[in-house]
């Protein structure tokens, strides 16, 4: 795939290349695949025909139905069993407070980059990968698909990305729940700036609904460890008022409080089966992702037999 792939801002050929040939594994069950078993290398040329869907750009010219053309003059693409079983979606938090860096990335276009490149690894395996930007509210949707050509709206929707003051994460997954009728793989990508128990009602949402569910925490190395120094006037930047002080005063209290919240999250993500990773975007990509994925392998690979996804 990486020998034909399409002129994007968020996927970088080389970081491709370093991250080799990674795969996403599922914990459990999902749509028309049973624990333990790996789909057919033949997948895309089943003869188990599911149903039709109208084509849109990008969709293999191969797929057309000719037959149904002829009788309605519109184009329409024949999808196999094979082809439905895999769907995958990413979220993406496009609130204000993911728009701080202290380096050269700020967190959400670190975000962006991972979301980016999370979808080149599911399409890679042949399945389908759609994404969802929210904040406040869902501002936009794509069904997953598991034509090349998604890659291409996904990297115009991640370019259109425009960050506003307030977000509202559990909403948003209870949102995402209720329109995805089948089992899926979804994978949350946020700084989860947000009430903790609100999120993992969320979560739990989605899990109760027999999804695989991954949280990649995203923050920045600033906040995990609150090296500030002097006096610092912080901004809220999800409408909280401003605070001027002396970081070195609060730095105690702050760690302790961030380190409870974080505990909290990892403990209910587990209690939960949903599978929480914390992403450093001080980290090179290739390398939170390599790690990411060899752990989930080796986790997984270690009790019963997982299927890919």
């Amino acid at each position: 795939m990486s020998e034909n792939l399409p002129d994007t801002n968020y996927l970088d050929p080389e970081l491709l290349q370093r991250m080799g040939d990674l795969e996403l594994i599922a914990r459990e069950v999902v749509e028309g695949l049973r624990v333990g078993s790996h789909r057919s290398p033949l997948r895309g040329f089943s003869t188990e025909f599911a149903h039709h869907r109208q084509y849109s750009p990008g969709d293999e010219i191969r797929d057309i139905d000719w037959r149904v053309y002829g009788r309605t003059d519109r184009y329409y693409t024949k999808l196999y069993e094979a082809e439905t079983n895999f769907d995958c979606t990413i979220l993406i938090d496009a609130s204000a407070s993911m728009n701080y860096g202290s380096g050269k990335v700020n967190k959400l276009e670190y975000a962006k980059f991972l979301a980016a490149s999370l979808a080149y690894v599911v399409l890679k395996q042949r399945d389908s990968v759609g994404l969802s930007v929210f904040d406040s509210e869902m501002r936009e949707y794509l069904p997953p698909r598991s034509a090349m050509g998604v890659i291409l709206q996904i990297d115009q929707l991640l370019r259109d990305i425009k960050p506003t003051p307030k977000t509202s994460i559990a909403k948003q997954l209870h949102d995402i729940a209720l329109m995805m009728k089948r089992r899926s793989f979804v994978i949350l990508i946020s700084d989860l700036f947000s009430d903790v128990d609100d999120i993992l009602a969320g979560l739990d949402h989605l899990r109760h609904d027999g999804h695989n569910v991954v949280v990649l925490h995203t923050l920045d190395p600033y906040e995990i460890e609150f090296p500030f120094k002097g006096t610092w006037q912080f901004e809220g930047l999800e409408g909280e008022e401003p605070l001027t002080t002396q970081p070195e005063r609060i730095r105690d209290d702050y760690l302790a409080g961030f380190g409870e919240y974080m505990e909290a999250l990892k403990a209910g993500c587990v209690a939960s089966h949903v599978d929480y990773t914390t992403v450093d975007t001080s980290q090179p990509l290739d390398l939170v992702l390599s790690e990411f994925f060899n752990e989930r392998q080796s986790t997984l690979s270690g009790g019963s037999a997982a299927a890919r996804l």
